[in-house]
């Protein structure tokens, strides 16, 4: 393969699979930010329902 051709082909190649791939890490990233953030309310949560229990005992 000449170098032209290789390089056409490695554009293709970006254009074919590259948008999928950076759509996917888009998500990852966001939906990882969304967990530590849902993490971060269930601990919480599990204080606040500690202390309700010892406030009831």
């Amino acid at each position: 393969m000449n170098d032209i051709s290789a390089f056409s082909y490695f554009i293709q190649l970006l254009q074919d699979v590259g948008f999928p791939v950076l759509v996917t890490l888009f998500l990852l990233i966001r939906y990882e930010v969304r967990m530590e953030q849902l993490e971060k309310h269930s601990r919480n949560l599990t204080d606040v329902i500690k202390e309700l229990r010892r406030d009831i005992s």
